[in-house]
């Protein structure tokens, strides 16, 4: 991963191979630059070019050697009454894809101010978007004409003053962009690789270095504890199910916040199980462990961003397969809360994942709070598109912290609602739930049916994230595949390294 640091010097006064400003619609001159000389020269490049500033427009020029970077780029971020710490995110990941094009090795971004802003916020944004758009997966291409340029050295956010609270901020965006490396590489992995014995084993290793608490649970020990649908789920696949527990402490204090769970959804495979998917709709089911692949990126920053709250995790990690014993619809399983569950649709295998962990996570870990992040249901792509995620809670300040957190995080989140009517269609049958309901609303009753395993009393949050959490193709701060979706909202929600 590149380096990424904050600087007090002007941009007229970095050296790097490219250096990067921006303007908002209609400017005639570049923000966040005090060289008056600069600021000139690049004013007249805007009027020859009759660059408008536009998001999603960029214009490149050649400084000849006169300023300290030899090029520089000026990108466009639409309106400045639509102005936030998003825009500038997304414009610093453009800048830097730019330079790759241009070959730069070391990249110079000057984000503007803006209104509402702190300075150390909008630092932070652009360091991120620096970050997050110059990531790539390219483990598996042997071909280096396939491979692109990426920047090797350093990006440099060229601010007023490198206050220690913009420096701070710049240093949490480094390693709240690891956290979504993370996950993107494991999402990114195939699924003849990223199996659940495998995933198990990587969430062990990373928790390690990262001073977590690690426990993993197999088959024998599910089967101990009465996980009858997350074992019901992997039931056709020649790979044995695992659960990870995973605990943050803080060091050096008592924790001083709630004790908080989170809980992943690590379908590292789904077939759909006997109620097969059509093909085009398999093909990037590898990334139906996206969930967990979130929670386990964010617990190894919590050290890092010193998080003053402990936090536990649990990885629901299987495969969804067809294999001759595999479940079955009609089946009748028994979960771990003591509730039946009949099987209406074995496509519909998250929820049985999800709610064994939940039932235990509320009875054993005893926390305050709890969320769950899950590719739940195509239901949520259907709602609110490839764009946004969906969040359901029946705790309304849980709920609105979540939603200020993704905000602050510049990832898409919509509050869903709970009707609680929907339940019906889940109530009526030989068993005391059934995993699907209505084809209308579904990820309004995959919510509930995860709704009826958290004890009513204790705040709980639901994030479908099955339209973000995988790209088929590439958007501004990345590239297709797995997005690591989910990682920035929870850091910022955990109150992980504050801008």
């Amino acid at each position: 991963m590149i380096r990424v640091r904050a600087t007090g010097k002007d941009l007229s006064q970095v050296a790097a191979d490219v250096a990067a400003c921006f303007v908002f619609e209609g400017d005639r001159e570049p923000r966040g630059i005090r060289d008056a000389r600069l600021r000139k020269a690049l004013a007249v490049e805007i009027a020859s070019e009759r660059f408008e500033g536009r998001r999603r427009d960029v214009l490149s020029w050649n400084a000849d050697g006169t300023f300290g970077s030899r090029r520089f780029v000026i990108v466009g971020l639409g309106p400045e009454r639509r102005a936030s710490a998003s825009a500038v995110r997304e414009g610093s990941a453009r800048a830097v894809r730019s330079a790759e094009r241009l070959g730069a090795r070391s990249v110079a971004i000057a984000p503007p101010s803006v209104k509402g802003e702190s300075a150390a916020s909008v630092a932070r944004a652009a360091a991120e978007g620096a970050l997050l758009g110059a990531y790539r997966f390219e483990r598996y291409l042997t071909d280096p004409a396939r491979k692109r340029a990426t920047v090797a050295g350093t990006v440099e956010i060229a601010v007023d003053r490198a206050s220690p609270a913009v420096s701070r901020a710049v240093s949490n965006a480094q390693v709240a962009a690891r956290a979504v490396y993370l996950a993107r590489d494991l999402v990114n992995e195939p699924p003849s690789v990223m199996n659940p014995s495998e995933m198990a084993r990587r969430a062990r290793e990373q928790a390690r270095r990262s001073g977590l608490a690690v426990k993993v649970l197999g088959p024998a020990e599910l089967r101990k504890l009465g996980a009858g649908a997350l074992l019901a789920v992997a039931r056709g696949s020649g790979q044995p199910a695992r659960v990870v527990h995973l605990v943050y402490r803080p060091r050096g204090r008592r924790a001083g916040g709630p004790r908080t769970v989170l809980i992943g959804k690590g379908v590292t495979f789904d077939s759909g199980g006997l109620n097969l998917k059509p093909s085009p709709s398999m093909l990037n089911m590898k990334g139906d462990m996206a969930g967990a692949a979130a929670v386990l990126a964010t617990m190894c920053s919590l050290r890092d961003l010193g998080c003053r709250t402990e936090v536990h995790a649990l990885l629901g990690l299987t495969e969804n397969m067809t294999g001759g014993s595999a479940f079955k619809p009609g089946d009748i399983l028994e979960t771990y809360s003591g509730k039946t569950v009949e099987v209406g649709n074995t496509d519909a295998e998250g929820r049985l994942v999800l709610c064994d962990l939940l039932a235990y996570a509320a009875k054993r870990l005893k926390p305050d709070r709890m969320v769950d992040v899950a590719t739940l249901t195509g239901a949520v792509v259907v709602a609110l598109g490839p764009a946004c995620a969906g969040v359901f809670s029946r705790h309304a300040v849980l709920r609105d912290e979540i939603l200020l957190a993704a905000e602050r995080a510049g990832e898409k989140l919509w509050p869903m609602p709970m009707i609680e009517e929907y339940l019906d269609a889940l109530q009526d049958g030989p068993a005391d739930l059934r995993n699907v309901g209505e084809r209308g609303g579904g990820a309004i009753t995959a919510a509930l049916f995860l709704g009826e395993f958290v004890p009513s009393g204790l705040p709980w949050a639901h994030l479908d994230i099955a339209g973000t959490a995988f790209l088929e193709k590439d958007s501004t701060v990345s590239p297709s595949g797995g997005t690591g979706a989910g990682v920035l909202t929870l850091l910022r929600w955990l109150g992980a390294g504050p801008d």
